[in-house]
C-alpha cells in the first residue's frame, strides 16, 4: 500500500503520521505546495469529496517521488538548441489533427475567463504561471535557468505550451513531463488572436496543441520504461486549461472553449515588462501587486529579457510575507474563481492595439 519509493519503516511513519489525525490538514498543505498533479493534471472540485486518507496519500506518494528523485527529475542545464532561433521554424501541422481524448463540455467558460481565485480565510496562496510559445514565422527558446530553479527550489507551476512550441523543444517537454510538481495548460498552436481568428482557425489553434500534447505525452511513456523516474504517475490525458495569446479573448472564443471542456485561465498580475526586468523595483512591484488567489504572468521562452532573475526576487520575496506557490489546478480547489468575458493584461482594453500589430494570426502579416 505504500508507494514503492517509501518502502523504508522511517518513511513509513512519515506517511500515517502525516495522515493520522491532527496532521491531516498541515500534509495536505504541504502536498499542494508541491504542486501534486491528478490523472487530469490537477485536483478537480469533485475530489474534494474523497476520503481524506486517499486523497492524503496520493499527495504523500507524490511528495516524497520528488524528494527522493530530485537529482534525477531534475532538467540539463541550458543546451545551444534551447536558445531563441535556434532550431529551424516549422509550421507544417501536427502528424494528426484529431486528438484521441476529449473533455465534456464546460459550460461556466462562457461565463469568462479565470483572473483569480477568492480564498476563504487568510492562507497566503498564489499560482505561478509561465507561457511558452513561438509564432508561426519564428521559433524561441527554453528557459532552462527558470525551470531548474522551481525544481531546486520545489516551487510548483503551470505552464501553458503552444503546439508549435512543444514540437520545437520536444526533448524538454519530455523532461518536464517526468516531474509531478509541473502542470501543463494549452496556448494554442502558434499564438494566432482569439478576438479576431475565424471559429474554425480557433478550433486548429486549440485541437491542434492538443494533438501534439498527446503525441509527446506518448512518447515521454516510453521515456519512463527507460528509466524508473515517473513511472508510478500516471500523465494527464488531456490538456485541461487553456490561456488566450496576447490574452485577448471574445465571446465566440469562449463559446468554443466552453464546448470543448477547456477552462480559460488568464491572469490577474503581469509580472515582466517589454524592458530588462532583472530589477529590484520591478519585482516590488509585482510583490505589492499580489493577493491570496493572484496568478502570476511569466515567460519562459527567452523572448522578455530577466524573467528568471525577477523570478527570483519575486518568489523570495513573496515567501517572506508567507506565501506558499500552486498549481492553477490546485488554486482552482481552494476557493472561488473570479472570472471576466473581456481579456487584457492589466486594465481593460489595454491589449487592443495588438490586433492591429500582429493581426489575426499573430504573425503581423
Amino acid at each position: 500500500m505504500y508507494p514503492r519509493h517509501a518502502q523504508r519503516p522511517k518513511q513509513q511513519t512519515r506517511i500515517w503520521e502525516a495522515l493520522r489525525g491532527t496532521g491531516r490538514r498541515d500534509f495536505l498543505r504541504a502536498g499542494l505546495a508541491l504542486g501534486v498533479a491528478t490523472t487530469l493534471g490537477h485536483l478537480p472540485i469533485e475530489a474534494m469529496a474523497c476520503e481524506k486518507e486517499e486523497v492524503l496519500t496520493r499527495y504523500a506518494e507524490r511528495l516524497f517521488f520528488h524528494e527522493e528523485n530530485r537529482n534525477e527529475l531534475r532538467l540539463q542545464a541550458l543546451q545551444a538548441r534551447d536558445r531563441r532561433g535556434a532550431i529551424p521554424n516549422n509550421n507544417r501541422p501536427p502528424q494528426k489533427r484529431v486528438p484521441d481524448f476529449s473533455l465534456p463540455a464546460n459550460p461556466e467558460a462562457r461565463e469568462g475567463a479565470i483572473r483569480r481565485v477568492d480564498i476563504e480565510g487568510e492562507e497566503k496562496v498564489c499560482a505561478l504561471t509561465f507561457d511558452m510559445c513561438e509564432l508561426a514565422t519564428t521559433t524561441t527558446g527554453f528557459d532552462a535557468d527558470i525551470v531548474l530553479w522551481l525544481q531546486d527550489n520545489n516551487v510548483p507551476a503551470t505552464f501553458f505550451v503552444g503546439g508549435k512550441w512543444m514540437r520545437s523543444h520536444e526533448r524538454r517537454v519530455r523532461e518536464i513531463l517526468q516531474d509531478p510538481l509541473f502542470e501543463l495548460g494549452n496556448h494554442a498552436w502558434a499564438h494566432g488572436n482569439f478576438a479576431l481568428l475565424s471559429p474554425e482557425r480557433m478550433k486548429e489553434e486549440i485541437l491542434d496543441t492538443q494533438c501534439q500534447y498527446e503525441i509527446l505525452r506518448d512518447k515521454a511513456l516510453k521515456d519512463r520504461k527507460r528509466f524508473r523516474v515517473g513511472n508510478d504517475f500516471p500523465l494527464p490525458k488531456v490538456l485541461r486549461y487553456f490561456r488566450f495569446p496576447y490574452g485577448r479573448s471574445s465571446e465566440g472564443a469562449l463559446n468554443i472553449l466552453a464546448d470543448l471542456g477547456l477552462e480559460p485561465i488568464q491572469w490577474d498580475v503581469v509580472a515582466e515588462t517589454g524592458g530588462n526586468n532583472a530589477s529590484i523595483s520591478q519585482a516590488r512591484h509585482v510583490i505589492g501587486s499580489v493577493k491570496s488567489g493572484s496568478i502570476l504572468l511569466f515567460h519562459a521562452n527567452l523572448v522578455p529579457r530577466g524573467s528568471f532573475q525577477l523570478l527570483r526576487y519575486v518568489a523570495e520575496g513573496l515567501r517572506r510575507q508567507g506565501y506558499r506557490f500552486v498549481s492553477v489546478g490546485e488554486l482552482l480547489a481552494m476557493g472561488k474563481p473570479v472570472r471576466e468575458k473581456e481579456g487584457y493584461f492589466v486594465t481593460p482594453g489595454d491589449n487592443a492595439a495588438l490586433d492591429g500589430r500582429f493581426g489575426a494570426e499573430g504573425t503581423g502579416r
